[in-house]
């Protein structure tokens, strides 16, 4: 709901104490984030919350969709961050609070005493969290029809890019790193993480 970011950064009287705007993406799209980055350049924006669940019974994990939508599609949108909705919970997805609290949000993991089991969620933040620092920088990447990606410079030099292939098909892709041509093979409804010096 990008009309609620601009009411208050349109405002002359608040938009000198407000640094950006968070969002959420339970409903909507995420390319509002860019409707609120083009009308406001200078302020920043974040991503704040999503909820990153297994669907009952499912027997693999469906990965593209959440990286494609939420780590692809935030960071394309000029959001600096991508967070979700909790890191750890247990069993029961607790601790949530009483009034309003998300009974049925896995956290990234799940922690039974000893025991702890890694959600989809975890598996979605992965693809950036281990090779896209603090302080890596969107570069620029092409769009391609059913493959969504994001590249990025990170601190210590490197390049990094997600794809997801959303494409029932195995997908054969040639991308240009460091003035040679990589090839992927990406499966169907699979996500990869590439970097290179």
């Amino acid at each position: 709901m990008p009309e609620y970011a601009a009411e208050i950064l349109k405002d002359a009287a608040a938009s000198p104490y407000v640094d950006g705007s968070g969002f959420h993406l339970y409903r909507g799209e995420i390319g509002a984030l860019s409707r609120v980055h083009d009308a406001f350049p200078e302020k920043r924006l974040y991503f704040t919350e999503q909820m990153v669940i297994e669907r009952p019974g499912q027997n693999n994990i469906e990965i593209d969709n959440p990286v494609a939508q939420i780590v692809i599609g935030a960071t394309r949108n000029w959001s600096r961050n991508v967070l979700l909705w909790n890191l750890a919970a247990d069993a029961d997805n607790n601790p949530h609070t009483d009034d309003g609290g998300c009974t049925m949000c896995q956290g990234a993991v799940t922690i039974e005493g000893d025991k702890v089991t890694r959600n989809l969620a975890y598996y979605t933040i992965a693809h950036a969290a281990k090779h896209v620092r603090p302080g890596s920088v969107r570069i620029g990447s092409a769009e391609l029809s059913g493959l969504p990606n994001v590249a990025f410079l990170t601190p210590d030099g490197r390049k990094a890019a997600i794809l997801a292939n959303q494409t029932p098909a195995n997908q054969d892709i040639c991308f240009l790193a460091s003035g040679k041509y990589v090839a992927v093979s990406l499966p169907s409804r699979a996500v990869v993480t590439c970097v290179w010096p």
